[in-house]
């Protein structure tokens, strides 16, 4: 199964962000820590090639610290600078600037050995919908600028912020690529919810993230809902949770569509803890 869509409007920014992207002397692409793979673009990969790049592992704070070190250390491995943030941490913020300001440091030396007065650096910042791409910016800019939402797709347009003295950073909307091959990259994306909850049914959404508890968070499962190995059938698992969080429907059945709702509010707020849902290629 292949999961797809492509609005017009997604199709207009990558057109965009292909022209735009000239202008910039470096791309700043965020993912999210939880899924820092599956949240790369791969439609915009080989685009982006032509520029120095670096990775902004988003939410780290919802993301497992061990996996998210590995990701770091995967990135590094590759040639790419990389860091994890929490956007409410301001020592983070710095770490963002600072990176930023190293990166775009070579082509202001070219500038100057050209005899031209530098400028701060232009840097093209990319992300897919809902990784807080208009958080971090407005924590860039220490002010309101960009419009913040926790559905996918509130930044519909391009604009150059300026960062302090330090760089100028051209927003874009976030963008998706047509299809997802592998249903997998689907799944974690809709689990963090990064593509809008209508494309997968939600239960299926909760069966998949559950099975990956189950498997390499279990004590985080059962702490929260009282699952343990024992619960195999999926349905059960539902029935278990729903009775414990009293989702149920008139004649005291379960409402399993309320069940994979609770659990997957529960999971992207990180009242089941912190997870990540996939690890580098070599672990």
């Amino acid at each position: 199964m292949s999961i797809q869509w492509f609005p017009g409007h997604m199709a207009k920014a990558k057109r965009e962000v292909e022209e735009k992207l000239k202008l910039a002397d470096f791309v700043m692409e965020l993912v999210d820590a939880r899924a820092p793979m599956s949240s790369q673009n791969p439609m915009l990969q080989d685009v982006l090639q032509q520029k120095p790049k670096m990775i902004v592992m988003m939410k780290k704070d919802l993301a497992d610290d061990k996996i998210t070190d590995k990701w770091l250390r995967h990135f590094s491995d590759e040639g790419v600078s990389a860091i994890a943030i929490d956007v409410n941490n301001k020592a983070d913020i710095k770490r963002v600037i600072q990176t930023a300001k190293d990166l775009g440091r070579a082509k202001m030396d070219k500038l100057k050995e050209k005899g031209i007065n530098p400028r701060p650096a232009r840097a093209m910042i990319i992300g897919i919908p809902n990784v807080g791409k208009s958080t971090l910016i407005n924590r860039l800019a220490n002010k309101k600028i960009a419009q913040i939402g926790d559905k996918p797709g509130v930044t519909k347009k391009q604009q150059w912020i300026k960062v302090k003295n330090d760089f100028e950073l051209l927003d874009t909307p976030g963008i998706l690529w047509p299809k997802f091959e592998d249903e997998m990259v689907g799944y974690r994306l809709a689990t963090i919810g990064t593509i809008k909850d209508q494309l997968l049914p939600l239960e299926d959404i909760a069966a998949f993230a559950i099975k990956y508890m189950k498997e390499y968070y279990p004590a985080q499962l059962e702490e929260r809902y009282g699952i343990t190995p024992e619960h195999i059938d999926m349905w059960d698992i539902f029935v278990s949770i729903g009775k414990q969080r009293g989702a149920l429907e008139s004649g005291g059945n379960v409402n399993f569509e309320k069940v994979a709702d609770l659990f997957i509010h529960d999971l992207r707020s990180g009242k089941l803890g912190d997870m990540t849902f996939e690890t580098p290629p070599e672990s």
